[in-house]
């Protein structure tokens, strides 16, 4: 792990994300080591991303918290980060909370997301995301205003929290566990913009994968 220390080792989980990819790894900022999780692509997502040098870990289970899960034991790194494949958010903006976490003294630090423009993030979706993160401001403290969809921490953290939902209630329940086990957690802005052209959303492309992610997080807070 020594030598490792101090690296960020950014997990991509991917569905069909073979179009987003090389936009999402453009510009690679020196020190972070993306891990693109190919689950269940039919596209040639993990081709293009072993193209862009990217490590590809493949995770048969369908879920957003599979795929996550899986980048996570296959990372090596003390911090682990976190980053959507649809090319709506930048690299970039993932720097300012692995600083947040590596000197400001806080367990995780998370995104929340500002849109650049109209329509970007669809009602149905914002509206989901506005409640759940109401409902973690109230319960636990934590002054968020986002579900987490970039975040950074220590990958041995994550692990010991033992986050199990593998679909799409694993941010919530990330949230609730965090809460619980006494963790720290800042938010931070970052830019939110349209996903890649002849990408869709799996979560907020429908009012009907809006209600099936609200499913997965009612099974979180039974």
């Amino acid at each position: 792990m020594q030598d490792h220390l101090g690296a960020c080792d950014v997990v991509i989980p991917c569905r069909d994300e073979a179009a987003a990819l090389p936009l999402v790894l453009r510009d690679l900022p020196a020190g972070l080591r993306p891990i693109v999780v190919d689950n269940g692509s039919t596209d040639g997502t993990a081709d293009v991303a072993r193209e862009l040098g990217a490590r590809v870990v493949h995770e048969a289970r369908p879920g957003y918290g599979a795929a996550v899960h899986a980048g996570i034991e296959a990372a090596t790194a003390e911090y682990v980060g976190v980053i959507d494949g649809d090319d709506s958010m930048r690299l970039v903006d993932l720097l300012p909370l692995l600083d947040a976490v590596r000197d400001g003294g806080v367990t995780m630090a998370v995104g929340r997301r500002r849109p650049v423009a109209r329509g970007v993030w669809p009602w149905h979706a914002r509206a989901g995301t506005l409640a759940l993160a109401t409902w973690i401001r109230r319960s636990s403290g934590f002054g968020i205003h986002d579900l987490a969809p970039m975040r950074v921490c220590r990958r041995q953290d994550l692990l010991d929290l033992d986050v199990r939902d593998r679909r799409f209630g694993y941010p919530l329940e990330l949230m609730v566990k965090a809460s619980r086990a006494g963790w720290t957690v800042r938010e931070l802005d970052i830019d939110y913009r349209p996903r890649a052209a002849g990408t869709r959303s799996k979560v907020s492309g429908s009012v009907k994968g809006t209600a099936r992610v609200v499913q997965d997080f009612a099974k979180v807070l039974r």
